[in-house]
């Protein structure tokens, strides 16, 4: 094991090597940058092949063609840069192709800022571009989590044959810690569907165009039951003082570090409030959520959007007790002071 102190973005870059990711494809905009720049300089050194892309587009489509060919895929952007990849990871859904997409969340809409937000959940929990197709989210809060959780995408990716996300924010890309590193390099197996240019792949067709109805629903009940499946097995949460929470906080990425010292504050005062950090975006977990419901007297949600995660939380809690929201707009971040006093408030509303 490797311990050394990095950069959340950067963390990835090595992750991605360690998962063993030959091939990225991406185009450069703040603040995920200095993932193209880490895999421009590493990558060549390991045989791994490096390419910038002419924009946002083409680089999600030579994503299609390298996993078609079944190398492990990586690319990464940032909020206004992932809303041009759409279509093609709609075309990798369709076609059952792995590929891991980093989103380094920045704020919007539009042009916006290079300041961390949370405003993409939408566009990536809920799919994003066209079709009926769902893709794994991871959300790290921390660099460590920015190594192990790119590790956990390709593995996911490979499982599912699925385009999954890390989803991430500027302040967590961009903060540096220790980051404690695997000693193993994974190596990616022969997959029995991809098209090696080889006899033994010579009748294996990558597409996701069936030209009959009957066909193109087959195949969407066929991703649906493979969405069942993910929601299944893949859910991960983590848990901060909940065993005998009266009141649950739920946030993630960048803001669930603000919280957790804001419950610390809060507990000093006699307030039992407790915080369930979502690790999975999609699968969500629900089930947890709505087990909480049942002996808690209320959820708050913690966001850096106008509230796009507080429709998950209460859907899982299903009317049984309130769920409050509390979001900034715009690269704002708020104090921790803040934060405490917001979860107070609807703690002695509740």
């Amino acid at each position: 094991m490797k311990r050394e102190f990095i950069k959340g973005n950067e963390a990835i870059v090595k992750g991605a090597l360690l998962a063993g990711c030959t091939h990225y494809f991406g185009y450069p905009i703040t603040p995920s940058s200095e993932i193209i720049h880490l895999v421009a300089k590493l990558f060549p050194k390991v045989n791994a092949c490096y390419i910038q892309a002419e924009s946002e587009v083409a680089a999600i489509n030579m994503c299609y063609g390298a996993s078609s060919a079944g190398r492990r895929v990586l690319t990464a952007s940032s909020s206004p840069g992932i809303s041009l990849k759409q279509e093609g990871v709609s075309y990798l859904a369709g076609s059952e192709l792995p590929c891991v997409i980093i989103d380094v969340q920045r704020a919007g809409p539009g042009l916006g800022n290079i300041w961390p937000e949370q405003g993409d959940y939408n566009q990536v929990v809920k799919g994003g571009g066209h079709g009926n197709y769902k893709c794994p989210v991871l959300a790290p809060n921390s660099p460590q989590e920015m190594c192990d959780l790119t590790i956990d995408a390709f593995e996911l990716a490979d499982k599912y044959r699925t385009p999954v996300y890390v989803l991430t924010d500027a302040y967590v890309g961009q903060v540096m810690e220790p980051v404690t590193f695997p000693s193993t390099i994974q190596k990616g197996e022969r997959k029995d569907w991809a098209v090696y240019g080889d006899k033994n792949s010579s009748n294996n067709l990558i597409s996701s165009i069936k030209m009959n109805t009957v066909e193109m629903e087959k195949m969407n009940i066929l991703l649906q039951e493979k969405y069942e499946v993910i929601e299944k097995n893949e859910v991960k949460y983590a848990e901060y003082l909940v065993d005998d929470a009266e009141y649950i906080v739920v946030s993630y990425g960048i803001t669930s570090r603000i919280v957790y010292s804001a419950i610390d504050t809060l507990r000093a005062k006699g307030l039992k409030v407790g915080m369930l950090r979502p690790i999975t975006l999609f699968p969500y977990p629900k089930k947890r959520v709505a087990e909480l419901a049942k002996r808690v007297k209320g959820f708050c949600s913690i966001e850096l959007s106008n509230g796009q995660m507080v429709d998950d939380v209460r859907l899982a809690v299903n009317g049984k007790v309130p769920v409050e929201f509390y979001g900034r707009l715009g690269g704002a971040i708020p104090e921790q002071d803040e934060i405490a006093n917001k979860i107070e408030e609807f703690y002695l509303k509740a």
